[in-house]
């Protein structure tokens, strides 16, 4: 065989896909599999959504689009961002994106060079360390502590900074904990990020997935994306939109130009019929949303009170996305192990904290986009599974 370059020995991929392809294979033989592993709404895109960008293909919108966006398009993200965050950003500030995930690839390439430094939650969503290790980076990584609710704690942020350092990213609500910062632990943020002079990455995929106990704060407001900060956003998970692979980022205009020509390398632009899937999601009726988001909080609920009933495990109350992580310590495992002993045992596939970095070890991270009755069949389970350890 061939040799490889040195770059593809990098590429680690995501872990919850490595799981996704051992569960289906159990499927396949015939095993009933729980899914808590991944991140992938239960419900279906909305109606009038799905119908938007079918009506976009018979108005023939198969074109190629302009690689930053169709303008009606971003300005309907300019608009939202105004009511959302207090500020309307240029247009040439905003770009349109192929998902949110690969906005952290065009953020690290464009801003950080090898070798130096990108500040880092840990646990986090493991595409950060992934694209920081392909992008010959070094991770610098902020443990989340549980003591503190997961939450990223500014001083422990600036006590990492050091000359290396480019780039600080932050995400909240967070992967995997569903930690949200408050107000002032954003602010406290930004101004690390404007003393030490350092681009402050924003990671905001679940900004509009926030409980009732919980509020959303943006590091964007305090310099309108113009300085350092950026924004990433998408339709994922707050529009049950995960295949469609729509996002957006906003940012100072140089760098958005930069992010814009390697898209425009990789990506050409995204689907102009996607594009306008999107435009209905923020003007049309909210009502799927807002009821899929009461049905999260319920799951939410459900199955914190039915964690902390279990022996050996417990868990805190997250305040936004669709995750809870789960301490496993009492149970003497290794995430890894346990996880996997859940898998044979109990059938219900979670993933160990260490898919998320080192300091999730002694944890587990449970995603609740599967309906109340599989939440209960699952904690049966668990907690069946849970009491043949004994304790």
């Amino acid at each position: 065989m061939k040799k490889l370059s040195e770059i593809s020995k990098k590429i680690d991929g995501q872990p919850m896909f490595k799981l996704l392809e051992k569960v289906k294979t159990l499927e396949q033989q015939g095993k009933n599999i729980i899914h808590f592993e991944i991140g992938d709404p239960d419900f279906n895109t909305p109606e009038n959504i799905s119908d938007a960008a079918i009506n976009a293909i018979k108005l023939g919108d198969t074109h190629y689009a302009n690689s930053f966006g169709l303008t009606e398009f971003r300005e309907k993200i300019c608009e939202t961002t105004e009511k959302s965050r207090g500020f309307r950003p240029d247009l040439e500030q905003v770009l349109v994106t192929p998902g949110a995930n690969i906005a952290v690839f065009y953020a690290i390439s464009c801003l950080v060079d090898p070798g130096e430094e990108v500040i880092v939650p840990d646990p986090g969503f493991p595409t950060y360390f992934s694209t920081i290790k392909m992008c010959n980076t070094i991770p610098v990584r902020v443990p989340l502590l549980e003591s503190n609710g997961f939450r990223m704690n500014p001083t422990d942020i600036e006590k990492r900074i050091t000359e290396k350092t480019r780039l600080i990213i932050i995400n909240s609500p967070q992967n995997p904990t569903g930690s949200v910062m408050t107000e002032e632990e954003i602010k406290m943020t930004y101004e690390i990020a404007e003393k030490h002079d350092v681009f402050l990455y924003s990671d905001e995929i679940y900004a509009r997935m926030i409980y009732k106990d919980s509020a959303f704060s943006s590091p964007s407001r305090y310099d309108k994306c113009q300085e350092r900060t950026i924004i990433s956003n998408g339709f994922s998970k707050a529009f049950a939109m995960t295949g469609w692979r729509l996002g957006a980022v906003i940012g100072p205009s140089h760098v958005i130009e930069k992010m814009k020509l390697l898209l425009e390398t990789t990506s050409s632009c995204v689907p102009p019929f996607i594009q306008k899937a999107g435009i209905e999601a923020i003007e049309g009726e909210q009502i799927s949303q807002k009821n899929m988001y009461a049905e999260y909080e319920k799951r939410r609920d459900l199955i914190v009170n039915g964690i902390n009933s279990i022996s050996g495990l417990s868990c805190i109350t997250p305040g936004g996305a669709f995750y809870v992580f789960v301490n496993i310590k009492k149970t003497g495992m290794t995430s890894e192990a346990f996880c996997e002993y859940m898998l044979e045992d109990a059938g219900v596939a979670m993933l160990p904290g260490t898919s998320f970095g080192q300091f999730g070890e002694g944890f587990i991270r449970i995603c609740y986009a599967v309906g109340q009755n599989e939440i209960n069949d699952a904690l049966e389970r668990i907690k069946k599974s849970i009491s043949r350890l004994d304790l």
